[in-house]
């Protein structure tokens, strides 16, 4: 098989890294593995696998006549049979298939704000679905979504995975006191609710001042991190809870931390906590979108009510005091995330599923 992986940017978000996962994992599975970025390129560009075929289209508009003439170029160049579209790239996808008609369309989406999909309503998407071979959903809600509101009965169900991450070459050091560190892997948006975990902060700061908050995850400058930076300000925080940004070295920073937390909204299934599996860390999450189907139990992990500050700090003040348990937690999470969220159980499954798709399509 020939597939190319098309994402709209390779910042550091949960979409984006997936691509860039699946880009890496196929290319030692496929004949041909590519991965296309539209609008942006980022710092996840540094994880992408030396055997994967890249190419940058430059996008400037929703309708770019050179971004599509590069992309139709380089899918008759690289005789691409299957394109993997990432949330929104399926547009100039589909467009590429009008002067590509042989090339078949998977799109993934990565849809966040799984709970509220009563709302969700887009009419290109609809449209377009009409030319997809098969979609792929990250959690059960947005697959009955795609039955329902979507032209194309072929929906799969397949969760995020996780590849081991190459060490980075950075000594890049948190602040804070070594095996006092909190960590939160987050783009600062609202969804992710960072507003509990600096309340949270300010009173388990009273009992336990030595212990730190690091976040990190791009911040856009926008009203909502404005006021997160401010809040920590006002509460005369700034050397309890830090932010970092976009950082392209997480593994390294998630072994710098000894409790990691996910303080979000809604979400799909989290890249974060998988992340915090592969690093052994005892993990405080909202119960929320798939997370329960990584954190199945108090022994892997400890799941509170979305928006609980109660509930927040009394699990983050659990584990801080419980190092065992911290210990044997982290331990739990990692072989579930290992038996369970791993390149090769996911990507047979992945492989199989195109090849009944494309054989049933011939």
């Amino acid at each position: 098989m020939r597939i190319v992986q098309i994402i709209d940017s390779l910042e550091t978000g949960g979409a984006e890294r997936m691509a860039v996962n699946y880009a890496n994992a196929l290319s030692e599975k496929v004949e041909f593995s590519g991965l296309i970025a539209t609008r942006k390129e980022g710092l996840l560009l540094d994880y992408l696998d030396e055997k994967v075929s890249y190419s940058f289209l430059k996008k400037k508009s929703s309708i770019d006549p050179k971004a599509l003439s590069r992309l139709i170029s380089y899918l008759k160049r690289n005789k691409v049979e299957i394109i993997h579209a990432h949330s929104s790239s399926f547009f100039i996808a589909t467009l590429a298939k009008i002067f590509v008609p042989k090339v078949k369309i998977i799109w993934h989406d990565h849809f966040g704000v799984s709970q509220d999909l009563d709302s969700r309503k887009s009419l290109i998407l609809k449209i377009a679905s009409f030319l997809f071979l098969g979609i792929i959903s990250v959690n059960d809600y947005l697959k009955k979504w795609a039955l329902d509101y979507l032209h194309c009965p072929n929906v799969s169900y397949f969760p995020n995975f996780i590849l081991e991450s190459v060490d980075s070459l950075s000594n890049f050091k948190l602040k804070g006191i070594d095996g006092r560190r909190i960590v939160c892997v987050a783009n600062l948006r609202p969804q992710k609710n960072h507003e509990l975990l600096i309340n949270g902060a300010e009173v388990l700061h009273q009992k336990f001042p030595e212990w730190s908050f690091h976040l990190i995850g791009k911040d856009f400058h926008d009203d909502y991190s404005k006021n997160l930076v401010e809040k920590v300000k006002d509460l005369q925080l700034t050397e309890t809870v830090f932010f970092y940004g976009e950082m392209n070295n997480t593994q390294n920073l998630l072994r710098q931390s000894k409790i990691a937390v996910l303080t979000s909204h809604s979400e799909g299934l989290p890249l974060a906590v998988l992340e915090y599996g592969l690093s052994s860390l005892p993990v405080v999450a909202t119960d929320v979108g798939e997370v329960k189907k990584i954190i199945q139990s108090p022994q892997e992990g400890l799941l509170i009510e979305s928006n609980n500050l109660e509930q927040f700090i009394k699990a983050v003040e659990y584990l801080i005091e419980q190092e065992e348990t911290r210990k044997i937690m982290g331990e739990k999470l990692f072989s579930i995330v290992e038996q369970n969220f791993s390149k090769k159980s996911i990507l047979n499954g992945y492989i199989a599923w195109l090849k009944s798709l494309t054989t049933f399509a011939k």
